[in-house]
């Protein structure tokens, strides 16, 4: 692995956009991009670089949370696009949702009984897989974590980001975006105990934390699907009619423009926590303010990059974290998009066999 370690500073700003963006319009590789090694404890800037070729066709599980949104299908065509250029196999389950614990419990030990080499999991609930974590590890088996956040639980690999950065950057470029206008927040950060809607919402917290003319006025979690979250947006709009802002995770800041409009209040401004195609598009358009990315689709290129190199004892890094970036139509052609969302076309794909 080729790693060139860099100080943490400016430098690291639009890192993983800059990095990649020459190779991207070259049509060449994805790599080498920027990410953190946290392994030593401390976070460092290193160039990340896949293996060229698996030295036999692995067989890799992978375990998602759901498939309802292009964030997830994102990350299934990093998944997919890198188990081909490896050469591996590679079969996908989804769990429906995040309230579907128990059924990816079931999918995780169906993996681990299974003829697989590896298993690559989107967990829904660190506490909920702490076990059947354990019980891989035991076993011998590479369990490799991706975009969801593992703190203690024991898995060979895993890689996700800050969320409480990305909650930071959207927070900030929204107390920048106001400009001191006054601002009554309605906050739908995703599902309770995912451990990443949690910290989305500390990090927003924290930044609009001592600006007076910013209120927080409600904060309600639920399930990543639209349905749900347009609930609770309604609900909200409902109870706080001085409401002007709405935040929250990318199906919340989906289903606010429509809520908005059917309330006939426009005037709400919109912010997402994060990235899908729906807020590439909404933001093009106008109907959000912007995003942030956690690059959905390198966090699945580098998972199963990840599985190879533990499988032939190759170098690979235990804690991996991308590097965030806000994203508004300001900056948006800095960001290389391919690491960040599926290109269009891009159809949900469960299997991958060697040739």
């Amino acid at each position: 692995m080729k790693f060139r370690l860099l100080a943490i500073g400016a430098a690291a700003t639009l890192a993983t956009a800059v990095a990649v963006n020459a190779n991207a319009q070259a049509g060449s590789h994805w790599w080498p991009v920027k990410v953190l090694d946290l392994d030593s404890g401390s976070p460092k800037v290193v160039d990340y670089t896949p293996v060229t070729k698996a030295a036999k066709p692995w067989n890799i599980c992978v375990l998602f949370p759901h498939m309802k949104d292009t964030f997830w299908l994102a990350v299934d065509y990093g998944v997919v696009e890198e188990a081909r250029e490896l050469g591996v196999n590679m079969t996908l389950y989804q769990a429906g949702g995040y309230t579907n614990l128990p059924k990816q419990l079931s999918q995780f030990d169906d993996c681990l009984s299974s003829n697989y080499d590896a298993i690559v999991v989107g967990p829904i609930s660190e506490a909920g897989l702490a076990r059947e974590f354990a019980k891989g590890m035991k076993s011998g088996k590479p369990i490799i974590s991706t975009v969801n956040p593992v703190f203690k639980a024991p898995v060979t690999s895993k890689m996700d980001v800050d969320f409480t950065q990305m909650g930071v950057q959207t927070g900030k470029f929204l107390v920048q975006h106001l400009n001191g206008q006054e601002a009554k927040i309605g906050a739908f950060p995703g599902p309770a105990g995912s451990g990443w809607a949690e910290q989305f919402l500390a990090g927003f917290k924290e930044a609009i934390n001592g600006h007076k003319n910013i209120t927080l006025e409600t904060a309600k979690f639920g399930d990543s699907g639209v349905a749900i979250q347009l609930r609770l947006i309604q609900n909200a709009l409902q109870a706080y009619p001085d409401m002007n802002v709405i935040w929250g995770c990318a199906p919340a800041a989906e289903a606010a423009i429509g809520a908005i409009a059917e309330a006939g209040r426009p005037h709400i401004q919109i912010l997402s926590a994060y990235e899908n195609q729906a807020m590439l598009d909404d933001m093009k358009k106008n109907e959000i303010l912007g995003f942030a990315t956690q690059y959905a689709v390198l966090e699945g290129r580098v998972a199963i990059d990840t599985a190879v190199r533990v499988l032939e004892h190759k170098p690979y890094m235990k804690y991996i974290q991308s590097i965030p970036d806000p994203i508004s139509n300001d900056n948006l052609d800095k960001i290389n998009m391919s690491l960040v969302l599926a290109p269009p076309g891009f159809q949900a794909t469960y299997q991958v066999k060697a040739h």
